[in-house]
């Protein structure tokens, strides 16, 4: 599966790229909202991975722009949030699919967790999960 993962963290940005590679998957990072948006629309990944804490256009920005744009609109967006709930109304306004607190991410104890919100979302439920 091909997937966009949208994370300034370059460390986040690693550890998750090596556990969706070693899962079979084709991983694109991107550091920042821009360089995102134009991975996107270039990659035209199943899913995006998209952090909300992010230098120049923030998450909530780049999940508006990506559902704006008819070439990405329907890509499933799982938010990585170090928010709880907080955010859960207005990411579910923004047209994220789920959301997923970088606190419950722990690759080597618990691995499948990201990949379970990554399916989630290709389900295209309209409920966000954490």
């Amino acid at each position: 599966m091909k997937i966009l993962l949208i994370e300034d963290s370059r460390f986040m940005r690693l550890a998750i790229e090596r556990l969706l590679v070693k899962g079979g998957h084709e991983v694109t990072g991107a550091a920042d909202g821009l360089e995102g948006l134009r991975a996107a629309r270039t990659t035209l990944p199943q899913v995006i991975l998209l952090d909300m804490m992010l230098p120049g256009l923030d998450g909530t920005g780049v999940l508006k722009k990506l559902k704006l744009d008819p070439l990405t609109a329907d890509i499933p967006v799982v938010v990585l949030t170090g928010l709880s709930q907080i955010n859960e109304t207005k990411l579910k306004e923004a047209g994220a699919a789920a959301y997923l607190e970088k606190s419950l991410l722990n690759f080597e104890t618990n691995p499948e967790v990201l990949i379970r919100v990554i399916g989630k979302a290709l389900g295209r439920s309209s409920e966000v999960h954490s």
